[in-house]
């Protein structure tokens, strides 16, 4: 019959469709490995520019606190223009960005050169993590959204392990030779981004106005446009996301540096535990993350591996050997790498029920940012006190994460859509 042969049809266009969408989204998770790992090239060999150019070693934490300031001060910013222009747009100027300011980093030679340069290049950083939430949540369906950010969350933790794998190597050559190669990789990314990704800009997406512009470039004003959708439950959720990124960079921006200064280890060993850690982040990803998310109460599982990152944290600081020492770090890397996509799911599943989910995509990476600035600041302040302290620093934020995620995972799921008085009306 004649609906019998629509319905095929309609079938027919729904699978096409599905194939076409499916091919856009694994070539932008190929240009996703690639973006992450250039990213990390220069991590392992940031503690060599610090020592080699006599420069405090302080500006570990400071510098990367730099960056990660810009990066929350504009995450809103991209979120908002992301309402604007496509994704893919968006990741072309973010990557040709980050890449000038990594080629900045690469050049210079004194602490206000390195803070300058990462300040740019967290300008564009923020854009691009932005992005790539926005483009994962605009353009995949309620029943792959889950996985495809997971599979994000995956390549984040997994790409960046095997960045600084590649990136010690080319330590081991020249600092010249690392940066260059990230700068030129990460501009290739942009590319990669704007030729692969489907755009997903929406129809109802006006043409930008330059007085508008310089209004939504006030960072300040686009966090006021998160009263637009803020609530308890949200706020409490970025709460818990805030703290566990400060606890994480903490630790992360210590090992990298300790391991250096205590241990006396070059960048080529820096880089051969990371990719150690990037195996084991896989394998934890695609199998206990996976379930977790398919099988159980997000809500609740979080707030085990968030205990189990604590534990983990807190442990290194009683250990003086080398090999117990790096053990517990990777148990710390694989539970923090199985962190990440379950409180990604939590957020994008509250996003995808307004219409205001670039907003809160890019709400939900400033929060990070903010907790990053916090947390490598503090590890590197506080190492000049005692190298270890960073690390007690990093247990506590996560404990108190841990906490926090005890109360969301109490709050009624009815609360989530209704403004707080106290927030919205402000």
């Amino acid at each position: 019959t004649r609906k019998t042969l629509l319905g095929c049809q309609q079938k027919e266009r729904e699978s096409m469709e599905a194939k076409h969408q499916q091919r856009h989204m694994f070539l932008f998770f190929i240009a996703l490995v690639a973006f992450f790992m250039s990213a990390s090239f220069a991590h392992p060999v940031t503690p060599t520019l610090i020592q080699e150019y006599h420069l405090n070693d302080s500006m570990f934490g400071v510098a990367l606190a730099a960056m990660q300031t810009t990066n929350f001060l504009f995450s809103p910013f991209w979120g908002k223009l992301n309402g604007y222009i496509s994704s893919r747009k968006s990741l072309l100027i973010c990557c040709t960005g980050y890449a000038i300011g990594q080629a900045l980093f690469g050049m210079a030679r004194t602490e206000a050169m390195v803070v300058f340069a990462r300040c740019f290049a967290g300008i564009f950083t923020g854009g691009a993590f932005t992005s790539f939430l926005t483009y994962i949540v605009n353009t995949s369906s309620e029943k792959d959204r889950g996985r495809n950010l997971t599979i994000q969350a995956t390549i984040q933790s997994v790409g960046g392990a095997f960045g600084y794998f590649v990136g010690g190597f080319l330590g081991e050559i020249s600092l010249d030779v690392t940066f260059g190669a990230q700068a030129l990789t990460l501009f290739l990314c942009g590319v990669m981004f704007f030729v692969f990704c489907k755009d997903d800009k929406k129809a109802g997406m006006g043409r930008i106005q330059p007085a508008q512009i310089v209004r939504d470039a006030n960072p300040f004003a686009a966090f006021i446009a998160s009263r637009q959708f803020m609530n308890i439950l949200f706020a409490v959720l970025f709460t818990v996301t805030a703290l566990q990124n400060l606890g994480y960079t903490a630790f992360e921006q210590c090992f990298n540096y300790f391991i250096k200064d205590a241990f006396h280890m070059t960048s080529r060993y820096n880089g051969l535990i990371k990719g150690v850690i990037g195996f084991v982040s896989l394998a934890a990803n695609a199998t206990i993350c996976m379930w977790m998310i398919r099988k159980t109460n997000v809500k609740r599982s979080v707030i085990y591996i968030l205990g189990a990152c604590t534990c983990a944290a807190l442990s290194v600081v009683f250990i003086d050997a080398v090999a117990p020492f790096m053990v517990m770090s990777v148990v710390f890397y694989t539970f923090n790498a199985v962190s990440i996509p379950l409180l990604q799911d939590l957020v994008a599943k509250r996003a995808a029920q307004g219409k205001d989910s670039n907003l809160i995509m890019g709400f939900y990476n400033a929060t990070k940012s903010l907790g990053g600035i916090i947390g490598s600041l503090v590890a590197g302040l506080v190492y000049t006190v005692g190298p270890k302290l960073a690390f007690v620093f990093a247990g506590v934020m996560l404990l108190v994460a841990t906490l926090f995620s005890i109360v969301y995972s109490r709050m009624k799921d009815g609360t989530e859509n209704e403004p707080a008085p106290a927030l919205s009306q402000k």
